[in-house]
Formats: C-alpha cells, sequence, structure tokens
C-alpha cells in the first residue's frame, strides 16, 4: 500500500486513511470542525503557547537543576527527572502540531505525523502517571520505612525502576496501534486515543493508565499522612519525631504535583469511562466540557515546575542561578556582537586613507 492510500481524511469526525469505509466526511475541508464561538480557537491557541512555554522552559530547568545541585541529586529525584522529560516530550512535537491545527483549522501534518503525535501524546500522559507513582512509592519507602530505604533505593536499584518505568509505559501504548484508535478529533485539533473505538479498550485504559495508579498514589501518600499526624500527637509515650522538616516539605510538594495530576486529568478519563459503560451519554457530553477537559489535560505538562520553585527552596535556589548564569551568557554574548560590529565598521578606514585626508 502506498503513501498516499495513508492521506488522512476525516471520516466520522476521526482522522483516517483514505481507503477508509467509514462514511463520508462533512461540508467543509478534510479535517475541519466549526466551533459555536470564533473566539474559541483563539483562546484555545493562548492556553497552548502558554503551555508550550512554561512546559520548555519550567522542565529543562528542572532536569539541570537536579544535575547542577548536589542537594537534588538525590536517588528519589530519578523520578522527577523522568517525570520531567516526560513532560517536556509533548511541548516539542504533539502541542506545537496541535497549535498548527488550531491555525488552519484542521490537521494538515498527515498521517504518519498523526500517529507519532498520538504515540508521543500517550507515552507523556502514561509516562507521567507512573513517574507519579514511582514518586509516591519512594516518598512512602523513605518516610514510612526508612531503616529499609537505603537498601531499596539504591542508585543504581532505582535507575533500575525508572527503566522499568519507561518500559512499562511503552508496552501500555503499542497496543493503541493494533486497535487503531489513534485518530484526528477535531473539537480539540489533536491525534489521541479515540474514546468510542472499543468500549472494553477504553475501560482498560481508564483502569490500568489512570484508577490503578491513582490509587497506588493515594494509599502511599495516605499512610504518610497518617504517620505524620501520628508524629505531631505523639500517640505512642516513647515516639519521637521521624519526619524532618525538609522531608516534609519535599513530601508536601510532591504531594501537590500528585493532586494537581489527578485535578487535571480526571475529568478527561471520567468522561472516557462514561462514555464506554454507556455510549448514549457521548450526545449528552456538552463539546465545549469535553475540549476543556482535553486542554486542561494539556495544561498540566507545565504545572510541575512551577510547583517544585515555589514549594522547594532547593529547585527555586537552583532556578535562580541557572537564569543569572544564562542572562550573563546573553550579556556577554551581546557585548561581545556589538564590539564586533564595531571593528567591522572601523576596518575599511585605513591609516593612509586617514592620512590621506590630512593632507
Amino acid at each position: 500500500m502506498s503513501l498516499e492510500d495513508h492521506e488522512p481524511t476525516m471520516a466520522g469526525g476521526t482522522l483516517e486513511p483514505r481507503n477508509s469505509t467509514a462514511p463520508s466526511s462533512e461540508e467543509g475541508a478534510p479535517g475541519q470542525h466549526q466551533h459555536a464561538f470564533p473566539w474559541v480557537a483563539t483562546v484555545l491557541a493562548g492556553v497552548l503557547i502558554t503551555t508550550i512555554v512554561v512546559d520548555v522552559i519550567g522542565n529543562l530547568l528542572v532536569i539541570v537543576s537536579v544535575f547542577r545541585n548536589r542537594k537534588l541529586r538525590k536517588a528519589g529525584n530519578a523520578f522527577v527527572v523522568s517525570l520531567a522529560f516526560a513532560d517536556l516530550v509533548v511541548a516539542i512535537y504533539p502541542y506545537p502540531l496541535v497549535l498548527t491545527a488550531i491555525f488552519h483549522n484542521g490537521w494538515i501534518a498527515g498521517y504518519i505525523h498523526c500517529q507519532i503525535s498520538g504515540f508521543l501524546m500517550g507515552l507523556s500522559v502514561i509516562g507521567s502517571i507512573f513517574n507519579i507513582t514511582g514518586i509516591a512509592i519512594n516518598r512512602y519507602c523513605y518516610i514510612c520505612h526508612n531503616l529499609k530505604y537505603d537498601k531499596l533505593f539504591s542508585s543504581s536499584n532505582t535507575m533500575c525502576y525508572v527503566m522499568l518505568v519507561w518500559t512499562l509505559t511503552i508496552l501500555a501504548i503499542v497496543p493503541n496501534w493494533f486497535v487503531e484508535s489513534l485518530q484526528y478529533d477535531p473539537r480539540v485539533y489533536s491525534c489521541t486515543f479515540a474514546q468510542s473505538v472499543s468500549s472494553l479498550y477504553t475501560i482498560t485504559v481508564v483502569v490500568v493508565h489512570f484508577i490503578l495508579p491513582m490509587s497506588i498514589v493515594t494509599y502511599c501518600y495516605l499512610r504518610i499522612w497518617i504517620l505524620v499526624i501520628q508524629v505531631r500527637r505523639r500517640v505512642k509515650p516513647d515516639s519521637r519525631p521521624k519526619i524532618k522538616p525538609h522531608d516534609l516539605r519535599n513530601f508536601l510538594t510532591m504531594f501537590v504535583v500528585f493532586v494537581l495530576f489527578a485535578v487535571c486529568w480526571a475529568p478527561l478519563n471520567l468522561i472516557g469511562l462514561m462514555v464506554a459503560l454507556d455510549s448514549r451519554l457521548s450526545r449528552a457530553i456538552p463539546e465545549w466540557l469535553f475540549t476543556a477537559s482535553y486542554f486542561m489535560a494539556y495544561f498540566n505538562s507545565c504545572l510541575n515546575a512551577v510547583i517544585y520553585g515555589v514549594l522547594n527552596h532547593n529547585f527555586r535556589k537552583e532556578y535562580k542561578r541557572i537564569s543569572t548564569t544564562v542572562w550573563v551568557f546573553l550579556q556577554q554574548t551581546d557585548g561581545m556582537k556589538l564590539i564586533g560590529y564595531s571593528g567591522q565598521q572601523q576596518q575599511p578606514v585605513s591609516s593612509e586613507s586617514v592620512h590621506g585626508c590630512v593632507r
């Protein structure tokens, strides 16, 4: 089959190959979809541009900060770097393609880019969920089972855990290609997981990729909160504080990361689960709610770096150092360019010509 046979067309609201047997598209150019309010596209573009800029700058700061700062180079922060990488992936490739689709009111990148974009989006979200789960288990072991922590989360073991997270993430994404669930949705201008392809598969995805990991994270953080309360109230007479202030602050930081992730992604997963259980609900759900749930989920990719900077002193301090270094470098570069430009301006005037003018 030639590449031309795979050129995308709109079929039933999704991007499909030309040889698809789906019904013909609605009026308008392939991949186009008119929102009820013209300003919607402008708002969505603004949200996405903000997300891309903050995502790229913020997560690069996170990664560089961990490698630069000795206090941040702890075994547990390997998951933080991995999470930053997962957030960075979507800002580099899929989001710009979505932005292009918004500007052109339809997908123009072609079928192959649609599949790659959908794959990377899935890789990012599932990688984020699994990394957040890894962070929660790490914090639980560190605070609730401190004596076993060094053995469980040595540097080599932690690297193995991170590799396991990404292996499971890839294995979780691969089935989408077999069920052909990565399709263009004109309501959100994105090539993404089509919830209507298979009810059973959608339910499985929501349960395994969202509900189960979030349940594990909830259990870990609930046990930590119980221990924190016991230590604060000194439930046992011989109990001594087991949680240092900075450990508590680090835990609170990651807890906020988890809560915001759950808040941003829960609406979309809840809609998918409801539609999968009863397909008639797909008509009852307003289009604006579906679109808002998607872009709220997209926006989450830029929040983690901001949370670290606001709640974690070490990250905030390192952000300032990196920003200062970059600013000084840019100033020096501009100064060198200015000097070079001035030298080029003066270069054609030789000493002989100057003396000739004096004479």
